[in-house]
């Protein structure tokens, strides 16, 4: 029987933009701080390639195409390690970087 196919993605770090720039480039909200949707070392566990509950649409869109990559059994040319890819979220201020892992 073959293998069930899964991905597995783990928040490896948010970033808080204070950390980032010594100057930010745009006025921001003084609420702003590192994404509160993720906790780092949370993992999610993909059965297919449909978005976890509690996943941020944004972050799902920018990561998807390198989910699907190693989905199908690619890999990226600039990662030695086999089936897995280090990606992150398009939000410039306060990124969420995840490792995608073929399991």
């Amino acid at each position: 029987m073959p293998k069930k196919k899964q991905l597995r993605i783990t928040v490896l770090k948010r970033l808080d933009p204070d950390k980032i720039f010594e100057e930010l480039p745009v006025k921001r909200q003084d609420w702003m701080e590192p994404c509160d949707m993720y906790k780092d070392g949370q993992v999610f566990t993909l059965d297919s390639l449909s978005m976890p509950e509690g996943f941020c649409g944004s972050a799902w869109q920018a990561i998807y195409p390198n989910l699907r990559t190693l989905w199908y059994g690619g890999d990226l040319p600039f990662f030695q390690e086999k089936g897995t890819v280090v990606t992150c979220c398009a939000d410039g201020l306060r990124p969420v970087i995840f490792k995608v892992e073929r399991v």
